[in-house]
């Protein structure tokens, strides 16, 4: 029944950002409409609620289209954040996505913890870290808005916004199929179904995705190697117009996963294959109490998600139109991992993360040719929780804690791994017991609970004194309610005598401990616009971003033996963005050069603790500098030219007596440079024959990947070539391609430290090795 609710909710439901309830807003003094102003090289965004070209939005935005991506062969968000100055996506799995924008991270699992990036979905806030990760199948562009932007996209965009915006149900028919097969047994179906009037138009669009895993794991009781990919995505959209003023849009998605195991390989304990080697064989066999204590004997991620929106938009006058946009989404996923890295059953986790979401928003946006302004109101409110089980054997557990992290071992001369892969420490219980036991099962689970309303009010303005000049002045009010829970059940340890078994972990007996704040902010922005000519502009903005207090709450374990709640408020972190630049648009040549300065106050860090938790520290302040360029070029109908870069000097500042063990070190996954260049070549063969190429080569230089710094768990500067080609022919109605991504097949990682680290043991995680394969499309219609 419950299935059958959910399904029903995803027949109506719907999303649309602004761009239709201003169409005629475009229209700037001197101009004609937009349509007849936009180039075939040029994109229009929505990300000031209103359809712009790029050039003519006074902040710095990357947006790239859906076709773009197909041409590229981009099949996910981190792929396509290679292609983006200043974007960084590290997808350790679906269940736990690390968005990053111009060096500063958001990936807190912890229901406690607010997002520092707004992802939104059609229009929606979906940044909750566990169910924000959306496959791109039948998108019309994203678009990546850089810097504070509190009265466009809410309060969780302290240092951007990524708006992902599906294609719309149009008139007429048509439809396309795709189907595909690669290396590692990768196998596609997707495409979509389009039919509908000026009245009412519906589309379908779904794309199944499945692929061996990469990293071969010589563990018998594991049915797949790691990191295989099974997941399915369907979105069903709804557009209607019933008149000239109003537009209604409905889109419901439902994402699933069935993924195979993350790689936590590690860095130090061997396998029956040799010594421990990142880019090798694993053997990660999880707990053999995995099942009954984490929910599944098998390593990997169950995951779903339900999303469903509606937007209405109603011209109210020619210059005067109100939006509201109503969005719920909920995710329910269950990921069993094994943090140590090796065959020994030390560190088994699984973590549960469950929430739900709902946002309304109303905005009346007025337009005429000397002003635009917006005003209204936001409401946000989440429930969510994660919890975080571990399953182990005593002695196994003990030995290999005592011999690794110490080390002091429990019995000398017993390693918890042998150099051959065996586990000598799964005799370590036996020997204790002098043979009365072979193995004590221990289990221990907590869990962290958020519980979150929103309220804002928002106001934004330009004025238009003249077709050269537009400045703008915007603010968000904001009140929020943070409640924050925590439960556990930590037994004692049976052969230690220790209140606990894995160090640090608390009991709370049973009993849920809450904690409540309410806090408050006002975040203003400022922009300028001046325009040199119509194509170039030149902008300056100033704008303050937030992310949100924590209300961090744990246990504490008394002089009695009894717990008592663990309150650790962490202040707001706050920062000012200042930034200018200069943007192109002409029919052959569009791009942007901005450099920006970022100032923050009380910088929020999660640091490892001892138990394999993270906890919320501030570093006290921090400061960004930076660069970032792109540039497109169309010399010819039948070949575009594009590359971009990003430069990044930033990270906690030194001489921080506030917190000097984060003095001078550089943010999380933040490259010093990045960039990306390529070409297309689409040309005509004759006979309704083109062929088309795009070759591109991205770079990253070196990223750390903890606070503090430590070179160990870093990832050097990497190179990587990708390239998509093909054929098609009658008149577009088929496609044949192929694709290569990581063409030469360099090694690298996509996340060093992790779970592992907190115990003396950091895991390392590899990227995607060369994946290359070809792909048929069929299509009707236009």
């Amino acid at each position: 029944m419950n299935s059958l609710l959910k399904l029903a909710i995803l027949g109506a439901v719907s999303t649309i950002p602004y761009q239709h309830a201003q169409a005629q807003a475009a229209a700037q003094p001197g101009n004609t409409a937009l349509d007849s102003m936009v180039s075939e090289n040029e994109i229009i965004v929505t990300s000031q609620k209103i359809e712009q070209r790029a050039v003519d939005v006074p902040i710095t935005i990357s947006a790239i289209e859906g076709a773009q991506m197909e041409r590229l062969g981009v099949s996910d968000l981190d792929e396509l954040s290679n292609y983006v100055p200043g974007l960084n996506i590290q997808e350790q799995s679906a269940n736990n996505p690390g968005i990053v924008i111009r060096g500063i991270t958001s990936d807190s699992g912890s229901a406690q913890q607010g997002p520092r990036v707004t992802l939104y979905y059609n229009g929606a806030d979906i940044s909750r870290s566990r169910g924000s990760y959306q496959a791109i199948y039948d998108l019309d562009r994203v678009e990546v808005i850089k810097g504070p932007q509190a009265t466009l996209f809410g309060t969780a965009s302290a240092v951007g916004a990524i708006s992902l915006v599906s294609a719309r149900p149009r008139p007429g028919f048509s439809a396309q199929i795709t189907g595909g097969y690669g290396n590692y047994d990768q196998r596609l179906l997707s495409g979509y179904v389009n039919a509908g009037s000026d009245t009412v138009a519906g589309r379908i669009a779904f794309e199944s995705r499945k692929r061996d895993g990469y990293v071969e794991n010589l563990a018998e009781s594991q049915e797949d190697d790691l990191y295989a990919q099974d997941q399915l995505g369907v979105r069903g959209s709804l557009r209607f117009t019933p008149t000239d003023r109003l537009l209604i849009d409905v889109i419901g998605t439902y994402d699933r996963q069935r993924n195979g195991g993350t790689p936590f390989i590690s860095g130090t304990l061997p396998t029956e294959a040799g010594p421990a080697d990142p880019f090798g064989p694993a053997n990660l066999g999880g707990s053999p109490y995995s099942e009954e204590f984490l929910g599944n004997d098998q390593l990997g991620l169950v995951r779903d998600v339900y999303d469903a929106n509606i937007t209405a938009s109603y011209e109210l006058t020619d210059d005067l139109t109100f939006t509201t946009v109503n969005g719920y989404r909920e995710f329910d996923s269950a990921e069993v991992f094994d943090a140590d890295g090796s065959a020994a059953p030390f560190l088994e986790f699984a973590e549960i993360a469950k929430g739900w979401q709902f946002t309304h928003e109303g905005r009346f946006s007025y337009v005429d040719p000397m002003w635009r302004a917006s005003f209204g109101w936001n409401f946000f409110t989440e429930d969510n929780r994660q919890t975080v089980p571990f399953a182990g054997e005593e002695g196994t557990f003990l030995q290999c804690l005592t011999t690794l992290a110490t080390p002091s071992p429990l019995i000398p001369g017993i390693p918890c791994v042998a150099a051959d892969g065996s586990v000598p420490a799964a005799s370590v219980t036996e020997l204790l017991t002098g043979g009365a036991l072979t193995a004590i099962p221990y289990t221990s689970v907590f869990e962290n609970q958020g519980r979150n309303d929103a309220y804002s009010l928002f106001a934004d303005a330009t004025w238009i004194p003249s077709y050269a000049l537009e400045l703008t002045a915007g603010a968000r009010v904001l009140i929020e309610d943070r409640t924050s829970g925590y439960i556990s059940d930590v037994p004692a340890s049976v052969l230690s005598g220790s209140p606990s078994l894995v160090p640090g972990q608390v009991s709370t007996f049973g009993e849920t401990y809450e904690a409540t704040q309410s806090y408050a902010a006002f975040l203003p922005r400022f922009n300028a616009l001046y325009r040199v000519n119509p194509d170039v502009n030149v902008y300056a903005t100033v704008s303050k971003g937030r992310r949100s207090p924590v209300v961090q709450l744990g246990a504490r374990r008394l002089a009695d033996g009894s717990s008592a709640p663990n309150l650790n408020l962490v202040p707001e972190e706050t920062v000012w963005n200042y930034e200018a630049g200069v943007k192109l648009g002409t029919p052959m040549v569009s791009g942007s050069l901005g450099v920006y300065y970022q100032k923050y106050d009380g910088f929020q860090v999660s640091v490892l603790q001892t138990d394999g938790t993270s906890r919320t520290e501030s570093a006290g302040t921090a400061s960004n500098l930076g660069v970032e360029a792109e540039i497109n070029l169309r010399p010819t109908d039948w070949l575009r030219v594009f590359a971009n870069v990003g430069y990044i000097d930033g990270g906690i500042d030194e001489g921080n007596d506030f917190a000097p063990q984060f003095s001078g070190a550089r943010f999380r996954l933040q490259p010093e440079w990045q960039s990306a260049a390529g070409f297309t070549v689409d040309a005509p063969l004759g006979n309704g024959m083109r062929l088309f190429a795009t070759p591109s080569v991205t770079y990253r230089s070196r990223i750390f990947f903890e606070v503090p710094n430590d070179p160990a768990i870093s990832q050097e500067a990497v190179t990587l070539l990708h390239a998509r080609a093909g054929v098609s022919f009658a008149d577009d109605r088929f496609e044949l391609a192929g694709f290569v991504r990581n063409a030469t097949n360099e090694n690298y990682l996509v996340d060093a430290g992790n779970t592992g680290g907190s115990f003396g043991i950091p895991t390392f995680i590899p990227a995607e090795p060369r994946f290359y394969g070809v792909q048929l499309t069929a299509r009707i219609g236009n």
